[in-house]
């Protein structure tokens, strides 16, 4: 996955989340604390909105640490030569090596 997919990816599910905080008025983080401490909907027709709002958040996450690991990567290369290709090559949609 390149470092622009990772990027698109995350800016996608963010917008996702905002649709979940402005149906329910609360910040996803707040929602995800209930969810994990077991909280039920109050509606059972919230069921499914809570387990994708809780999913969406999850990869969120996953995605936010494989965007940090990515530009570890490119941060620990030996040279400035080294990164700008590894920047190009994500510029042209080429695959970086993802560690982790």
């Amino acid at each position: 996955m390149t470092l622009d997919e990772i990027l698109q990816d995350i800016h996608v599910l963010e917008e996702d989340l905002l649709v979940f905080e402005r149906k329910y008025g609360v910040l996803t983080e707040t929602f995800y604390e209930t969810y994990e401490r077991g909280e039920e909907p109050e509606d059972d027709a919230w069921v499914l909105d809570w387990s994708e709002w809780a999913g969406t958040y999850q990869l969120l996450n996953e995605r936010q640490g494989r965007y940090r690991r990515t530009i570890q990567a490119l941060v620990n290369q030996p040279a400035i030569s080294s990164l700008t290709r590894l920047i190009g090559q994500t510029a042209r949609h080429e695959t970086l090596p993802v560690t982790g």
